[in-house]
């Protein structure tokens, strides 16, 4: 859990007033938050007792004529290029890029530790001023925000983590603690457009009513006019992708469109199927992008937010380009292309990206600004979600050598500080993590080659690789962190940590 520093008080280390203006709302929403953080649990516990995720019954969301009011200034997010807010320097470069929609994270691709989520809040706000800058390390100058149309999106930190130290003794929630210091730091009329949240993590219909309160509040608090506030929400979890209806039409006063979270929704499916030896799943890159159990969530997200005027946006292609390498750089281009081709034939309206490079490929994927007024013919709102994955990629020894390797260098970075990383030209973060752990664990669950003692020693091995290939002046400090990082990537695996936490 992220913990404010020792000596922490919230009248005097955040700004003036915020105290006064947190307090009422943290007694109101907090408790819950973490009565629907329970209900997920509870939910969980019931999936892995057979009682598996299905569909609502029908309802005034599913039944009744309403729309989303999608405002001009966001009718065309064909590309949506996200990034840590802590990196001043990638968020400037993603914002001049020429993406359509830009998303500053608080939450995946950060480190969750206070100085780094403090930095990225002073980052966005900057940021929503067209204020922030680098230092180029080349040319020496300092480089701006040039003024564009991009819309610039803010994701906080989801429903499933709470915020220590912030109030003496007792958590917050961090959802509503990010987006209270948001909101409570900005001066609205600097706003070129709407406040924009990106909603992450929801796991149920229910839940877009405390996000929708929790916007009804914070512009009462503040004083802001009606229209003040927009979103987008991710489809990043099992049980969210049989209310995607519902949810939609709790929250139809903010949203503006769906995003499908393509790896948070893998690692999901495998965690609530987690029981099921049917579901022990191949190496993740060897599973194809087209894949039924997402490609048929990918062909009912377009239809649903459609029916109801709102963007659905498609995933992030995990394969990274690179200038340095022109084989790997024409490859990772090659699948994004590939990619977003099938994305725009599902009719999605746009899709994540993680590099400048990445943008002009994924805008011209999308032939028109939006594709709202094209539905799909579906013979049904309501497929089988959980298709079987037979025969569908590889199982290998050298995939769970490489996830092993994977968990223990990208928790290296979370230890620096960073929450993405770039391994092997894949741009991997928590939920490319949670998905590696979790084929690991599924491995060790079901008979099979391996045991708690055999992943040990894979572990050990792939240590030494990585040790053995560290730079001849990596420090002891360097090794030791590695270390660290071996040890508590397995034992989360071993102990059951599989929450996105």
């Amino acid at each position: 859990m992220n913990v404010a520093p020792a000596g922490f008080a919230i009248e005097r280390d955040l700004p003036a007033g915020f105290a006064h203006f947190y307090l009422p709302l943290h007694r109101r929403f907090t408790p819950v938050q973490q009565r629907l953080v329970q209900g997920r649990r509870d939910r969980l516990a019931s999936a892995h007792g057979g009682d598996l995720p299905s569909y609502l019954p029908p309802s005034e969301a599913t039944r009744s004529q309403w729309r989303v009011e999608l405002p001009q200034w966001c009718a065309d997010q064909r590309n949506q290029m996200t990034g840590p807010a802590d990196d001043a320097e990638l968020c400037v470069k993603m914002l001049n890029s020429g993406a359509p929609g830009v998303m500053l994270d608080l939450e995946d691709s950060m480190a969750n530790t206070w100085d780094r989520l403090m930095l990225g809040h002073r980052n966005i706000v900057a940021a929503l001023y067209g204020e922030l800058s680098y230092q180029d390390g080349k040319s020496g100058n300092t480089i701006g925000i040039a003024p564009s149309a991009t819309v610039v999106w803010n994701r906080v930190r989801g429903l499933h983590l709470s915020q220590a130290g912030v109030i003496t003794h007792v958590p917050t929630s961090a959802s509503l603690f990010d987006a209270a210091l948001l909101v409570f730091s900005l001066d609205y009329e600097r706003l070129r457009h709407p406040l924009c949240f990106y909603i992450p993590k929801s796991e149920s219909a229910e839940e877009a009513l405390w996000w929708k309160e929790l916007f009804d509040a914070l512009i009462e608090a503040k004083g802001w006019p009606p229209g003040s506030i927009k979103a987008m929400a991710l489809v990043e979890s099992h049980p969210l992708a049989y209310e995607i209806e519902e949810f939609l039409f709790n929250l139809r006063e903010y949203i503006l469109g769906l995003n499908l979270g393509r790896w948070d929704y893998m690692a999901s499916l495998i965690h609530y199927n987690f029981e099921d030896p049917r579901w022990v799943l191949a190496d993740r890159n060897t599973i194809p992008f087209d894949v039924p159990f997402f490609q048929r969530l990918r062909a009912v997200l377009p239809e649903v937010a459609h029916k109801h005027g709102a963007l659905a946006i498609g995933g992030m292609t995990a394969l990274y380009p690179s200038r340095e390498d022109s084989a790997l750089n024409q490859r990772a281009l090659a699948v994004l292309e590939r990619d977003k081709a099938n994305e725009a034939a599902s009719l999605m309206d746009g899709a994540w990206t993680g590099h400048p490079d990445q943008n002009a490929i994924a805008v011209a994927a999308f032939p028109y600004p939006n594709q709202l007024d094209r539905r799909p013919a579906l013979p049904t709102l309501h497929p089988d979600l959980r298709p079987s994955p037979a025969g569908i990629g590889a199982a290998t020894l050298d995939g769970t050598r490489a996830a092993v390797r994977t968990v223990i260098r990208y928790r290296h970075g979370v230890l620096e500080g960073r929450g993405a990383s770039l391994l092997d030209g894949y741009m991997e973060d928590l939920a490319t993590d949670r998905i590696y752990r979790l084929m690991i664990a599924q491995r060790l669950r079901f008979p099979g080659p391996y045991t708690p003692a055999s992943i040990g020693e894979t572990f050990d091995r792939e240590l030494e690789r990585i040790l053995g290939e560290l730079p001849a002046g990596a420090g002891q400090e360097s090794r030791e962190r590695y270390r660290r990082a071996r040890e508590i990537s397995e034992a989360m695996i071993l102990h059951g940590a599989f929450d996105p936490t």
